[in-house]
């Protein structure tokens, strides 16, 4: 009598875990990595800085909108630094996100639990850069030719409840996916290596993400704060031309 065949494996649906140096998809996970700390990540904390600015003022919000408008080629620095990583980082992200497959349910580890929330958090983070860029950079004032004007458009944004409720929640989704994702980066590229030597770089990635929240929406209770409740629409207009009193020239 022939012995009975083995039972064939179950399927499990979803991207099995990636080895070093499998297809395509090895170069663009780790570039896909690397732009989410340069230059996505530096300008995160570059952001956040220049908004927590607001804590002094409309004036002085303004001026730091001012001198980053005024920096050489930023109009080039903005599409090769912000735009187009942001983008090739928010889009490949969507991809790995709907392609990869959580095992919380098979595995109740905290790495799994990690796996989820990042892709959770980065899914928030892209909706919400993508209307936030949209709505403070290309719709309305035109804050490059009209820094003064930064503080009241931000300020009337987020006096609609709505929207003050998708900012905060944006703001930690952010910090957290931001934080967590300097974690992988240095697990991924053999920073950390080991268990102890991540478990102890993982205390400061939540550290500094959490400073760097706090002081994200800190800066953002500045623009709803009654402190600022009458910022003029905006605080540098600019200045009309001086008319030139006419000189009568002597005929002879």
């Amino acid at each position: 009598m022939a012995a009975a065949a083995p039972p064939a494996p179950n399927k499990i649906r979803g991207v099995q875990p990636l080895r070093a140096a499998e297809g395509h998809d090895f170069f663009w996970r780790r570039l896909h990595s690397l732009s989410g700390i340069i230059p996505i990540g530096a300008f995160l904390v570059e952001h956040i800085l220049s908004n927590f600015e607001a804590v002094n003022g409309p004036l002085a919000y303004a001026q730091q909108v001012k001198f980053l408008n005024s920096l050489p080629m930023v109009r080039v620095l903005e599409w090769a630094f912000i735009f187009i990583p942001l983008a090739f980082h928010g889009l490949y992200g969507v991809y790995i996100a709907i392609r990869g497959r959580a095992t919380v349910n098979v595995y109740p580890w905290a790495g799994n639990w990690g796996y989820l929330t990042q892709r959770i958090t980065g899914l928030i983070a892209f909706a919400y850069i993508v209307q936030h860029v949209w709505r403070q950079r290309f719709a309305g004032v035109q804050l490059p030719e009209h820094p003064g004007a930064a503080f009241h458009k931000v300020q009337v944004e987020l006096h609609n409840p709505w929207m003050l409720a998708i900012y905060v929640i944006a703001m930690i989704a952010t910090c957290w996916h931001f934080a967590y994702g300097i974690w992988l980066f240095a697990a991924k590229w053999g920073i950390t290596p080991g268990d102890r030597a991540r478990k102890r770089f993982g205390y400061v990635c939540a550290l500094g993400g959490t400073a760097l929240c706090i002081m994200g929406l800190a800066g953002m209770y500045a623009f709803v704060n009654p402190k600022y409740a009458n910022a003029p629409d905006d605080v540098m207009p600019s200045q009309p031309a001086v008319s030139l009193p006419a000189v009568t020239v002597p005929t002879k």
